[in-house]
């Protein structure tokens, strides 16, 4: 395929490098000359393993070439990947003015080309970016539509410095979020032989896909040298700890728990997050992560409090109320404070969980029920039937066979909001909503 890839910093060199030693014909392009001049003689712009040699070897057999000029590299190309540099302003905000510059003279290029051109954003841009800033400059310069006369795709890299051909060659996946599927098709035979899923979305979900794992990386980072620095000060081996912490696949190092959901409760982790963190004060540390963790719970209880309120609700069925999904333990759920703000707000209340029923319930178990909402009993109803009768609305908290059964008795004018993904709920239409998606 013929490609040319704008911005000759590390993103774009490694692309053009990598993209030129698969066999693809490629042209860079930057406003820099001395990058241009380096890549037209053969050597790369940039220090990173492997690329030099690539760099070297595809201009020599003429596969990769540079150029100042944009409307060259368009006219001989069929696909622009665009690799500048998005960097942050003094007050964290993203610039992007670089990606909007080059859509500008693409854009301009694409107005004098008669043939169909593909623009694949691969620089990092938050959501929202390539639909609401891109598309429309190059719809401006261009004189025609996304679609019909070029076309327009977000497709972020996944390398790390050092390791980036490592990367390039063997990617966790392939994200490529779509406006017309002639360039989503031009980006798959483009990549065609490298290993990992190819996931084809919209163009916010592929934005967005970057920086949940940046952030994701970041967070690992941070949460394994708050450890370490407790683990220090209680002279523990953190490397030695957290080797065994590794070696739970199925929990830790998982998919558990990183689906967008309500507040975690319980028995455990409320307790034992409050007591590492006041542990860490006590021994003189300041662990950010770990210290906030309780507060980003609390803040997940108030957005869910806040979205009942604002769907409009005022009498409301709960469909289960435990801490979590197939169990009858109440202590610290994050429901039973959400009802009891919801019943201060004026709001009517049902509750129905198969799982918890008042004459079953000893110990522990029961004393928390009545010492958080001792009027509980009069919320809970024996079957569904009760529970969906006279309510406008329907809060689903646990995905149970009962749940799910509950979505065929739906009546007109009761919305379901959803805390745990019922699919069959979702084909309710605008008389469903889900919380966090």
């Amino acid at each position: 395929m013929n490609v040319s890839v704008f911005g000759l910093g590390y993103v774009g060199t490694v692309c053009s490098a990598c993209l030129a030693h698969m066999g693809h014909n490629v042209v860079g392009v930057d406003l820099n000359e001395t990058k241009v001049d380096l890549m037209s003689r053969g050597h790369a712009p940039i220090v990173e393993r492997d690329v030099a040699e690539y760099v070297a070897d595809a201009v020599s057999g003429g596969r990769l070439r540079a150029t100042l000029d944009v409307e060259e590299a368009a006219r001989e190309t069929d696909l622009s990947l665009i690799c500048v540099g998005t960097p942050s302003r003094p007050n964290g905000s993203l610039d992007t003015r670089a990606v909007e510059g080059v859509a500008r003279q693409i854009g301009r290029a694409i107005a004098r080309k008669n043939t169909y051109h593909s623009v694949v954003v691969r620089s990092t841009v938050l959501p929202g970016t390539v639909r609401g800033r891109v598309l429309p400059i190059l719809e401006s310069e261009s004189g025609g539509r996304a679609g019909e006369r070029f076309g327009l795709a977000s497709n972020p890299e996944f390398m790390r410095e050092g390791t980036a051909v490592t990367d390039f060659y063997d990617p966790p996946k392939t994200v490529i979020g779509e406006v017309d599927p002639e360039t989503a098709e031009r980006l798959v035979a483009l990549y065609d032989g490298l290993p990992g899923p190819v996931f084809r979305t919209s163009l916010e979900i592929a934005e967005m896909a970057k920086y949940a794992d940046n952030v994701w990386h970041a967070l690992k980072v941070t949460f394994g040298n708050e450890i370490g620095a407790i683990c220090k000060k209680e002279g523990i081996d953190s490397h030695r700890l957290m080797e065994m912490f590794c070696a739970d696949t199925k929990l830790n190092i998982s998919k558990a728990y990183l689906k967008p959901g309500f507040a975690f409760g319980g028995s455990c982790l409320p307790k034992d997050t409050r007591a590492l963190a006041h542990h860490a004060v006590s021994r003189d540390l300041d662990l950010p992560v770990i210290a906030n963790i309780a507060r980003s719970n609390r803040e997940q209880i108030e957005r869910g409090i806040d979205w009942i309120l604002d769907s409009g609700a005022r009498s409301v069925c709960f469909l289960g109320f435990s801490f979590k999904a197939g169990t009858d333990d109440l202590r610290e759920s994050p429901y039973l404070d959400m009802i009891e703000r919801l019943l201060g707000k004026g709001c009517q209340i049902k509750v129905f969980d198969r799982n918890v029923e008042l004459a079953k319930l000893t110990g522990a178990n029961r004393s928390y029920l009545y010492g958080v909402i001792p009027h509980v009993a009069e919320l809970m109803v024996d079957n569904l039937e009760e529970a969906l009768a006279g309510t406008d609305s329907v809060v689903v908290t646990a995905n149970a066979p009962e749940y799910r059964d509950a979505v065929d008795r739906i009546r007109p004018g009761q919305r379901v909001l959803d805390f745990a993904r019922l699919a069959e709920a979702e084909a309710l239409g605008e008389r469903y909503d889900g919380f966090l998606w």
